[in-house]
C-alpha cells in the first residue's frame, strides 16, 4: 500500500517545487575564530539581501545558521543562479524543506526523485546531519536507496556510489531537513567588503579585470582607475575600460560603482618628446602609480592592484618591476597576476565574464617604442625624469580627472 500510494501521487506531480535555497560557505571562512566567521557570515548574509534586492526576487526568510544560510522562496532555482556571482558562496543548492522525521524525508526525497531521474539512470544517496536524531545519516542512505529501486523498478535504475549520474542529497539539521540534487558552484572567497579598498588600474585588457577580479575574491571592494591615453589611442579603448568595469561590478551588488578616468595622453607625448623612446613604457607606468596613488589617498583605500605579470610585455620583466614600484612612495603594488601565464589568465577572463569585452577591436597605444627597455637600471629612469616636471605633470592630470559612475 505505500508503495503504491507513491507510484500513484508521482503520477500526478508534473515537477519539484523548490522553497529554499541552501547556500554554504567559503571553505576559509570556516577555519576562521569564532568572532571573525560570525562578522564574515552576517555580511554574507547582508551581501545576499541586497543582490536580491537588486534583482528584485521575491523571497520569505533569510535565516543564517552556523555554516549555513537557508533562503525560503518560491523562486529557489533563480535565487540559486544569482548567488553563484556572490564573494563567500562555495556552492548553493535549491532544496525542498520538510520535517526531520523520517517518514517526511523518505516521503519528500521520492517525489524529487520520481520528478528528476530518468530512465536507466545510475545514482547515489549522500546525507549530512547536524544534532540528535533516532537514526543515523548511513541509515538514512540505506533506507531510501532500497525504496528508490523498489518504488521506481520499472526505470532500471542502479546504485553507483563513485561515479552517479544523479545524486539525491538529504541535510538534516535540527528538527528540519532539506533534500536537493545539485551543488551550483559559488565564487568562493571571502566576502565583499570583509577587506579593505583597492585602486585598480584597469586598462579594457585581458589582464587588469581579472586581477582585479582575484583582488575583489579576497573580499576587498575595487575603485577601477582608468588612464585614458588619447588622442594615441581611440575611443574604444575606454568603452572597453568602462564595460568590464561594469562587469566586475556585478559581482560586487550593494557596493560602489564608480570609475576614475584620468587624461594620461599628453603625460605619454611628453614622455616621447623629451625622454629615451626606450623608456617611454616605464615612465608611463610609474607615472600610473604615481597618479593611482593620489587616488588611493582620496578614496582612503590601501593598496593598487595592477594585471602585471612576470615577463607578460616587456615593461614586466623582474627586472623593470623593480624599477616601477620604486615609483609608488605610500602604498603597496599588488599584483595577483604575478605567477599566472597568459592561458590561465583567459580562463579566468572567460569565467568572470570580461574576455569577450576585453577582445573588442580598439586602437593600440600607438607611444609604445619598438624597442622598448627590458632590463632598465633605476639610475636611467630618474636621470630621464629629471628632465621633466613630473609632480606638475601628475597634478595637471588630475585636473581633468573625470568620475563615471555605471
Amino acid at each position: 500500500m505505500f508503495l503504491a500510494y507513491y507510484e500513484y501521487s508521482f503520477r500526478l506531480c508534473l515537477f519539484t517545487e523548490y522553497d529554499t535555497v541552501i547556500v554554504r560557505f567559503g571553505g576559509e571562512i570556516g577555519i576562521k575564530s569564532e568572532w571573525t566567521r560570525r562578522q564574515y557570515e552576517r555580511l554574507l548574509k547582508t551581501n545576499i539581501y541586497n543582490v536580491l534586492k537588486y534583482h528584485n526576487i521575491a523571497y520569505e526568510k533569510i535565516q543564517r545558521k552556523r555554516g549555513r544560510i537557508y533562503i525560503k522562496t518560491k523562486n529557489a532555482q533563480t535565487i540559486s543562479q544569482v548567488l553563484t556571482k556572490v564573494f563567500g558562496i562555495s556552492s548553493v543548492s535549491p532544496a525542498i524543506r520538510t520535517t526531520s522525521n523520517l517518514d517526511s524525508i523518505h516521503k519528500t526525497a521520492l517525489q524529487m526523485v520520481g520528478d528528476t531521474i530518468s530512465k536507466g539512470s545510475s545514482f547515489a544517496v549522500r546525507c549530512r546531519r547536524v544534532g540528535e536524531h533516532p537514526y543515523t545519516s548511513m541509515e538514512i542512505c540505506k533506507t531510501l536507496g532500497n525504496q528508490i529501486l523498489t518504488v521506481f523498478k520499472k526505470r532500471n535504475l542502479h546504485v553507483n556510489l563513485n561515479n552517479p549520474q544523479y545524486t539525491l542529497s538529504v541535510e538534516v539539521r535540527e528538527d528540519e531537513a532539506y533534500i536537493f540534487t545539485e551543488a551550483l558552484q559559488g565564487a568562493g572567497g571571502f566576502p565583499a567588503g570583509s577587506q579593505p579598498k583597492a585602486v585598480c588600474l584597469l586598462s579594457g585588457g585581458i589582464d587588469s579585470p581579472v586581477a582585479s577580479w582575484l583582488a575583489m575574491k579576497r573580499g576587498c571592494t575595487i575603485v577601477p582607475l582608468y588612464l585614458d591615453n588619447a588622442p594615441l589611442t581611440d575611443e574604444a579603448a575606454t568603452e572597453k575600460a568602462l564595460a568590464t568595469a561594469k562587469t566586475l561590478f556585478e559581482w560586487a551588488i550593494g557596493y560602489p560603482t564608480k570609475v576614475y578616468i584620468i587624461p594620461h595622453g599628453k603625460n605619454l607625448q611628453t614622455f616621447m618628446e623629451k625622454a629615451p623612446r626606450k623608456l617611454t613604457c616605464l615612465l608611463c607606468k610609474r607615472m600610473m602609480y604615481r597618479i593611482a596613488e593620489r587616488i588611493t589617498d582620496l578614496e582612503k583605500a590601501e593598496g593598487i592592484v595592477t594585471g602585471e605579470a612576470i615577463g607578460e610585455q616587456a615593461s614586466q620583466t623582474l627586472t623593470n618591476l623593480r624599477v616601477l614600484n620604486e615609483a609608488a612612495k605610500d602604498y603597496p603594488i599588488h599584483r595577483p597576476l604575478l605567477g599566472f601565464d597568459k592561458t590561465e589568465t583567459e580562463t579566468i577572463a572567460r569565467k568572470i565574464g570580461t574576455f569577450e569585452i576585453s577582445i573588442r577591436k580598439a586602437q593600440g597605444c600607438t607611444a609604445a617604442p619598438n624597442k622598448p627597455a627590458t632590463q632598465a637600471r633605476l639610475s636611467i629612469i630618474k636621470e630621464a625624469e629629471k628632465e621633466l616636471e613630473i609632480e606638475g605633470m601628475v597634478n595637471e592630470a588630475l585636473k581633468g580627472l573625470k568620475v563615471v559612475t555605471l
